[in-house]
């Protein structure tokens, strides 16, 4: 499947991203890189540019790279706009996510931008660990070329659901349903990160697509940070204030026009989802039929 960018469901689709951007909220400026981030793993292969407004991320055989926010949240808002690796990026993970970086009992939220050979189309898995349980994994087909130009991934997160953006656009919802023993991250704050890699045993159709070296290195570009929440260490009462903007009721369920494209793209890109994999869930997870 090579994604069409001026199909007519494509522009049908880019209309209804376009007012759903329209009528979100500008909540705050972005932050530059230092602001609220440092860098964990291999400072060589991380470059600030535009005066520490973006930064370049390099995959070469050496080695990898990664950073991470100074702080842990507690609910709340994290985004980032990003640019991916353009051509053949087959075996290369970009993975943005939150993370409790408490070992077996772990919370974590994860985007990760899964590599592919020139012409196919990139695709994020998303996955959603609580209190050490995982293997809750979606993937959909971006619709577009996420090389060509920056775009906006955000994960929103409060008591009651955790929503994945792409552009404003929802691509998957995470109820609380701690009513049907499902565990959701409530209790442990988390950290932003991210990390470029190699993953080449799995990353690109289950591994049988490797990453070509001779096409290294491999450069991603990262702006426009953004973090709302309640950091922790921080005020103790703010976690459970639901005066905090993503407790309000506009947060509690998807807008009509949420809802619409939300449907639009797991009907149209959605190429995996552990709730339908009967070979690892002959009985599907109850929360599976919990809807958005």
């Amino acid at each position: 499947m090579v994604v069409s960018l001026f199909s007519a469901r494509n522009a049908f689709f880019i209309s209804l991203c376009l007012f759903a951007a329209l009528y979100r909220p500008v909540l705050s400026k972005p932050a530059k890189f230092a602001d609220d981030f440092r860098i964990t793993w291999s400072d060589t292969h991380i470059t600030q540019i535009d005066g520490g407004r973006a930064i370049q991320l390099k995959l070469d055989p050496s080695s990898g790279c990664g950073f991470a926010s100074k702080k842990q949240y507690l609910f709340g808002r994290v985004s980032m706009k990003i640019k991916l690796i353009p051509g053949d990026s087959a075996g290369t993970v970009a993975a943005f996510y939150m993370n409790s970086d408490t070992d077996s009992v772990r919370d974590e939220l994860d985007f990760e931008f899964l590599g592919n050979r020139s012409g196919q189309p990139y695709t994020v898995q998303t996955n959603v660990f609580a209190h050490g349980k995982g293997d809750r994994e979606q993937r959909v087909n971006l619709w577009f070329d996420p090389s060509r130009d920056f775009h906006e991934y955000a994960i929103s997160w409060n008591h009651l659901r955790i929503v994945f953006y792409v552009d404003n656009v929802p691509i998957r919802v995470y109820k609380n349903n701690e009513a049907r023993k499902v565990p959701y991250p409530r209790f442990q704050p988390m950290g932003v990160y991210s990390t470029l890699w190699e993953a080449d045993d799995w990353a690109t159709r289950g591994g049988i697509e490797k990453i070509n070296w001779s096409e290294a290195p491999f450069y991603a570009y990262y702006k426009d940070f953004d973090i709302e929440g309640c950091s922790v260490p921080g005020p103790a009462g703010c976690p459970a204030n639901p005066k905090n903007w993503w407790e309000g009721s506009a947060y509690h369920q998807l807008t009509p026009v949420e809802a619409r494209s939300y449907r639009w793209v797991r009907v149209n890109y959605m190429i995996y989802d552990y709730c339908t994999d009967k070979s690892r869930f002959p009985v599907p997870p109850p929360e599976c039929s919990a809807g958005i």
